[in-house]
């Protein structure tokens, strides 16, 4: 019995809801759930904006433990509660051993999460495990990848909400290499994301949200990968495309 993954799957408790008219039971990535299982080391989940691939990672995380609004296990802060009830709806399925580590990265709140952790330094947390510089002193890119290169300590399961948002392409190369070197130390990534260049890790389990539910597919399956190639490839006859329909 391997200890990887150390969450194994989730599922809907479909008998408990009322209705799947009202939210968040009503979002694609919802309303299609049933048995979710995941990766060994990386599972990714893709879709539009508004397929729910945010709201059911969050769920995910307020099950586990971790705060909403993203940190570890031992935050507890709240700016504004938004978060959906979701999560008393899921059932989590888990290895036999515990991960060590663990961290829910969402973007959009990353500035919360770094004020809370000044809030609560007591002079060596940012030193010891933050990389000895505020958050808020680092650019967004820089303080996303100080905290996995300095916080993300190995044997761990990592939540990564669309972390990319603060990153250039080179740091979410450099984002590929951190996660090969925590993955090589027992750890598990579960990461909502619109990223080709993240979705192209290796032998990664990649599950496409959209109106026809959730369903896995390879990577040059992906509408991310497939709009993007056909874009850089050859960018003058989108662009046109584009620009003729304009009305303005």
């Amino acid at each position: 019995m391997e200890a990887l993954p150390y969450l194994q799957n989730i599922s809907l408790k479909k008998d408990k809801i009322e209705s799947f008219e009202r939210y968040p039971f009503s979002i694609p990535a919802v309303k299609a759930l049933s048995t979710l299982h995941f990766g060994k080391n990386v599972t990714i989940l893709v879709g539009e904006n508004g397929s729910g691939k945010s709201t059911l990672l969050e769920a995910i995380a307020v099950s586990l433990g971790f705060n909403a609004e993203g940190g570890t296990k031992n935050f507890n802060f709240s700016t504004r509660t938004t978060h959906s009830e979701l999560h008393r709806y899921l059932k989590l399925s888990k290895s036999f051993k515990k991960f060590n580590d663990g961290f829910f990265l969402r973007a959009e709140s990353f500035y919360n999460v770094a004020s809370n952790i000044e809030d609560i330094d007591d002079g060596t947390l940012i030193n010891n495990s933050y990389g000895g510089k505020s958050l808020h002193a680092q650019s967004h890119g820089e303080s996303f990848l100080s905290l996995m290169m300095n916080r993300f300590g190995g044997n761990g399961l990592y939540l990564l909400d669309e972390p990319e948002a603060a990153l250039s392409p080179s740091r979410q190369l450099s984002v590929l290499s951190r996660m090969f070197q925590l993955i090589r130390q027992n750890s598990q990534f579960i990461i909502a994301t619109h990223s080709p260049i993240l979705m192209a890790y290796p032998n990664a389990l990649i599950y496409q949200i959209d109106g026809n539910g959730i369903h896995k597919v390879n990577y040059a399956e992906t509408e991310h990968y497939n709009i993007t190639k056909a874009f850089l490839n050859n960018p003058s006859p989108m662009l046109r495309e584009l620009f003729e329909h304009d009305d303005t």
